[in-house]
Order: C-alpha cells, then structure tokens, then sequence
C-alpha cells in the first residue's frame, strides 16, 4: 500500500473563533470535500517546512506562527495517509483559493455541518473539545 506524508493546518482567524477551509478540486482524491489546508511534503522536507510552502501556494500566505496540533494515521484502503496537522494562529497575507479551489471561514461549530475526509473527523473533535 501507499504511504502518503502529509501536512495540514487549522489556520485561525486573527479572533480565534474562525477557522480557513478549502474544498478539494473535484478530480483530486476525496474530490468535492472540505479539508484543512496543505498538502504532501517533498523528501527530506520537515513538516513546518513543508506546511509552509504549501500554505503560500495554496492560499497565498505566508505562517508567522505556528505549533502541532495532531499526527494521525488513516487508511483510505487506496492509500495510507499520515497527517501531521499544525495550529497556524499568525499568518501574513489574506488567503484566498490559489490554485482556484473555493475557501471560506467558518465557526467552530459549523464544521460538523460540513463534509470531511474521513482522516479529518479525529482533527474536528480535537477542534471542538479544546
């Protein structure tokens, strides 16, 4: 099977109370759902670095601040997935969909209302017990 390394952030408004969501393109794996930004590092990367590229190409900023949040493993049965997911509370910049992906902020409590991957339901209950 496939092992696939990646990065993702819960990005935080300036207030805290919002987190920055992006929805995958439709032909890309789990295509048409919401996920936490990022992406898979590059060999020899280390997480905070590859976080960070892959926030400014994705949405076109730059992280200030960031901390780890969660590493999680998760077996789509295709692939194997390990998620290293950061905290990113100060970032430069205003994001937006660079590679024309929808984004958007949402409130805590509005992210049970929407579709996830799979791997993403552990980060939205870490999220919301915190």
């Amino acid at each position: 099977m496939k092992k696939i390394e990646v990065v993702a952030a819960a990005i935080f408004s300036p207030c805290g109370t919002e987190l920055f969501i992006a929805r995958r393109l439709k032909n890309a794996h789990q295509g048409g759902l919401w996920e936490f930004p990022g992406g898979k590092k590059e060999a020899g990367e280390n997480s905070v670095v590859a976080l960070s590229r892959e926030l400014k190409e994705e949405l076109g900023i730059n992280v200030l601040e960031c901390s780890p949040l969660i590493k999680l493993s998760h077996d789509y049965g295709d692939k194997l997935i390990e998620l290293d997911v950061y905290r990113v509370d100060r970032f430069d910049g205003i994001p937006f969909g660079a590679e024309g992906q929808e984004t958007q902020w949402v409130k805590l409590d509005q992210l049970t209302q929407l579709q996830f991957p799979e791997a993403n339901k552990t980060i939205i209950d870490l999220l919301l017990s915190s």
